[in-house]
């Protein structure tokens, strides 16, 4: 059985840690983020503590930062694609060993007793809690987690690498599912950044054929190396008709188009917990025809089980640009640019 730690008088008690001041634009006149010094969190009954080693910065965490996303948690720590090192267990706590390296994603925490949770659709439960966003997340040298929403991370990965999939990679990968892509089908994707670049591989190694839309010269670039077979401006006509599409871009105005560009029967699913407002569609250019339509609430851990162990099989391949952990502020503000290769990783307990 897993060693459970019996004090914490070895950890530090203070930490460096970003926090969200007041929510506003990243790159505006007035940072709303702050590099401070608070505690170190104490983990509760089912927690364990984790000394994090990288972290991932996610769109979400722009959301987070500029306020698109109602404020749940004041002065929140962004941040939910961890990797850590599990150095305390609170209280009947015991599934992992102290040492081992684990991932941390964006669902935290579900009731475990609604009907949802109950039906095996956990990703909806109204109870749900968030890393990052309800809970102080991985921008930070510390941070705990609910022992049961916690992950492996196959050995195969380094922290660096290994950061991007728990978001990016399971939101991508659930998003793919809900596309309903057929065999040897047509994809498209709209936006190219690090979860686009993830479910892109995917697709390829199932032979599927991927189009990309996205605004970003460099990103297009980037999608066309992975193996795209073609890489579009965001708003282009695709050069052939889609059975599938996957808006990874919080751009509400892109949607009539990516419905446009599908197929009889096609399904166009939106990833993001983020959409700006979508224009009025026409029934019969953009619905008819039987077309989907859907969006994509998160993930459920099985799908995160599925997924890495995936990922582990197909050997992915995650574009990163690592960021010094001073450099939070800095990677959001290229994040939000939106022309990047791949994802940017916080490199916070590592050299």
């Amino acid at each position: 059985m897993p060693k459970q730690a019996e004090s914490l008088d070895h950890l530090p008690t203070t930490m460096r840690a970003w926090q969200v001041t007041t929510p506003g634009p990243v790159d505006g006149d007035r940072a709303p983020l702050a590099l401070v010094t608070k505690p170190v969190p104490r983990p509760k009954r089912g927690e364990t503590l984790v000394r994090v080693l990288t972290c991932g910065v996610c769109h979400t965490d722009l959301h987070v930062t500029e306020g698109d996303l109602p404020v749940h948690h004041a002065h929140v720590t962004p941040g939910h694609e961890i990797i850590g090192e599990v150095v305390a267990n609170g209280p009947e706590t015991r599934r992992f060993a102290l040492g081992t390296r684990i991932g941390i994603p964006w669902l935290r925490w579900t009731c475990g007793v609604c009907r949802f949770c109950r039906s095996g659709r956990e990703n909806l439960c109204p109870h749900s809690q968030y890393t990052g966003w309800d809970h102080d997340g991985g921008y930070a040298e510390y941070v705990t987690v609910p022992e049961g929403f916690a992950y492996q991370v196959p050995e195969r990965f380094d922290s660096i690498t290994a950061a991007p999939l728990l978001c990016a990679g399971i939101i991508g990968y659930r998003a793919f599912e809900r596309a309903n892509v057929p065999a040897g089908g047509r994809l498209g994707l709209y936006g190219f950044g690090g979860s686009a670049h993830i479910t892109a591989q995917i697709a390829l190694d199932q032979g599927i054929e991927v189009h990309v839309f996205t605004r970003g010269q460099d990103a297009q670039a980037f999608a066309l190396k992975l193996g795209a077979t073609s890489a579009n401006g965001a708003y282009d006509v695709a050069p052939v008709k889609l059975d599938a599409a996957i808006m990874f871009a919080p751009a509400g105005a892109m949607v009539p188009n990516a419905l446009a560009n599908l197929v009889k029967g096609g399904t166009l699913a939106l990833a993001g917990i983020h959409l700006s407002d979508v224009p009025s569609l026409n029934y019969q250019q953009h619905l008819f025809h039987e077309k989907t339509l859907t969006s994509v609430e998160s993930n459920t851990r099985k799908d995160g089980e599925t997924f890495l162990t995936l990922a582990d099989r197909l050997a992915l391949r995650p574009a990163t640009s690592p960021y010094a952990f001073t450099k939070a502020d800095e990677a959001l503000r290229f994040v939000k640019r939106g022309d990047i290769e791949g994802a940017c990783v916080l490199r916070i307990g590592q050299d």
